[in-house]
């Protein structure tokens, strides 16, 4: 229907007569000429209608609207002086019409699609309007090619692409399954995965050696601006390999798809951080490494102090910390309200955050009256307090004072707006975590990562012996400016370790037989040494587009409910179907309020 696209055209196409479709991006009238700018995909082209030249024509375009659909025949001229736009590819040429033809007329819209729009629910009802506009355009097109370059690293790098079912069982991933009941076997159900975990470590046991798939996953699970209940991973796999090799992969893999999306290049190594170093010093095991404000250990500056709270807690075997918001003394209540409330949120067992700020040369905060004159010296000193900081303390579980400055160092930053301007890419990797975390309410140890997890080599003497808290694992998370892009570990691939790690988590012999008997038969036929890891393409791609939230990044997401606003998903299902899949709804409406009489 065409002979070019609407960004193609240059001044060596002058002269020629071509056809272009596409929507009409703006109408302009300059005394009965009228001027269209014609958008596809890939750009705009500005079309002349003159009534000289054509009167019906020109009588017709003037009937033309935002969005309508046009297909224009026309010679390619060069643009008058003072005329070109410079910011257009092809802001040199315009297209005298000679042929107009309206295939569908566009109704008045809901929104504009040169402005931003702030009514989110707006933009997800009309989502294929939203997607017209040129960042949502460049955002799925950005995705496209980051995916395409991950594709073409992994395969020329050996991996074959496998598809695994989506209809599956329930895998203990941490999150809530999605179920589906079968119809062919009445009463029982599959799950939709939540990661192929199992289906791409049987294939290492089927000796494929390579996998990777970009991989739709599903959890059930509460929503925020990078979480949705179905998302995509690039999740890969490989027999014979350690941590180095699968580091080393995801380096390249990472490197080509920012090459790709933003023709920047990365470094070939990134920084690595224990996790132990990574909670103590910035309270997070996904540290945005982008700004200081690290946390400072005081027990060298309290270790004789007679301060009660903080002695009684030195004294049971926990920590004093600090973080020192440099030049955020001016804070205001609001903010420092703000503070209070995350911190509590994250544990602090009072109300308030204790802090010292200076002031206009005064030290300002009931601590200070408190403190000895040798202690101020040294908090001073330690967290190179200086006019204009306020520094923020916590005490406590060495976990819980880590848990609560990290959020408030976070929160700190944007209120400081420390990274308003930043285009630094910080990569990290995060290593050895923790195999095990106890359950704080039931007192049952959980899978940090997930029960297939490696336990380190050096640290096998412990799961033996029962200690259970200072077990690592062979795990890594790789991290980029705050967020977790991905995860993996190396995996057990031994029938006896595998049973006594689900003994471990409380899994019974018998409920290891009905939901893994599987894996653990296909570990007895000799399955290889393996390992992986699984990148969020959602995450990835939000970061490569900057944007703050992974809807921006997928063509039809969910809004913070769980619901397709555009296609009214999900939605109520009859009678009739549900028999047919013998499932009975036991939810009931609430009651309207009768108005009184």
């Amino acid at each position: 229907m065409r002979t070019h696209h609407c960004n193609e055209l240059r001044e060596s196409h002058i002269g020629e007569t071509v056809t272009l479709i596409g929507w009409v991006n703006s109408a302009r009238d300059h005394g009965g000429v009228i001027f269209i700018d014609l958008r596809d995909r890939e750009g705009l082209t500005q079309c002349v209608f003159r009534p000289e030249e054509d009167a019906a024509i020109a009588e017709l375009s003037h009937t033309l609207r935002e969005e309508d659909v046009v297909r224009v025949t026309g010679k390619v001229t060069k643009r008058l002086e003072g005329a070109q736009n410079n910011k257009m590819g092809t802001g040199t040429i315009e297209l005298v019409a000679s042929v107009l033809e309206i295939v569908n007329k566009a109704d008045v819209l809901p929104f504009q699609l040169d402005k931003e729009i702030s009514n989110e629910d707006i933009r997800m009802k009309y989502r294929y309007l939203d997607l017209r506009r040129p960042r949502m355009s460049k955002n799925i097109r950005q995705r496209s090619k980051i995916t395409s370059a991950a594709r073409r690293f992994l395969d020329e790098s050996g991996f074959f692409e496998i598809e695994t079912p989506i209809l599956s069982n329930p895998t203990p991933e941490g999150a809530r399954d999605f179920l589906v009941p079968s119809r062919l076997n009445p009463g029982k159900f599959y799950a939709l995965p939540q990661a192929p975990q199992q289906y791409k470590q049987l294939m290492m046991v089927a000796g494929l050696e390579k996998y990777f798939q970009i991989a739709r996953c599903f959890r059930d699970e509460d929503l925020r601006a990078d979480r949705q209940p179905e998302f995509t991973q690039i999740d890969i796999e490989a027999s014979f390999v350690g941590q180095e090799d699968i580091i080393k992969l995801v380096q390249g893999l990472l490197g080509a798809m920012f090459k790709s999306g933003l023709d920047i290049d990365l470094p070939a190594e990134f920084p690595r951080m224990t996790y132990s170093d990574a909670m103590d010093i910035y309270g997070s095991d996904k540290p945005d490494t982008r700004f200081e404000m690290k946390i400072t250990d005081l027990a060298d500056v309290f270790g004789a102090t007679e301060f009660k709270i903080f002695r009684s807690i030195l004294d049971s075997g926990g920590v004093v910390r600090a973080i020192n918001a440099k030049g955020f003394a001016g804070i205001t209540t609001g903010q420092m309200n703000r503070l209070n409330e995350i911190a509590v949120q994250a544990g602090l067992p009072v109300k308030n955050l204790a802090f010292i700020k200076l002031e206009e040369g005064e030290y300002k905060s009931p601590l200070w009256k408190i403190f000895t004159d040798e202690e101020k010296a040294a908090v001073t000193a330690k967290m190179n307090l200086a006019e204009g900081d306020v520094v923020f303390f916590a005490a406590g579980s060495r976990e819980s004072v880590s848990t609560i400055l990290g959020r408030v160092r976070s929160e700190c930053a944007v209120m400081q707006e420390l990274l308003k301007d930043s285009t630094a890419f910080n990569f990290l990797w995060v290593v050895d975590f923790p195999l095990l975390a106890q359950d704080e309410e039931s007192g049952h140890w959980v899978a940090v990562h997930h029960p297939f997890t490696r336990p380190h080599p050096e640290d096998m003497e412990l799961l033996e012996k029962g200690d259970f808290a200072k077990v690592r694992a062979v795990a890594y998370d790789v991290v980029l400016n705050g967020y977790e892009l991905g995860g993996g570990s190396i995996r057990i691939h031994e029938k006896d370790l595998q049973a006594k790690m689900f003994e471990v988590l409380g899994v019974t012999p018998e409920e290891q037989q009905i939901k893994f008997a599987h894996i653990l038969d296909a570990f007895r036929f000799g399955a290889p040494p393996h390992g992986g890891l699984a990148l969020g393409l959602d995450r990835i791609a939000m970061l490569v587009a900057g944007e703050d939230s992974i809807r921006e990044v997928i063509a039809f997401p969910k809004n913070n409910k769980g619901a397709d606003l555009m296609a009214q998903s999900p939605c109520e299902i009859g009678m009739k179907e549900l028999r047919e899949v013998y499932v009975q709804s036991t939810y009931k409406k609430k009651e309207e309020p009768k108005e009184p009489k």
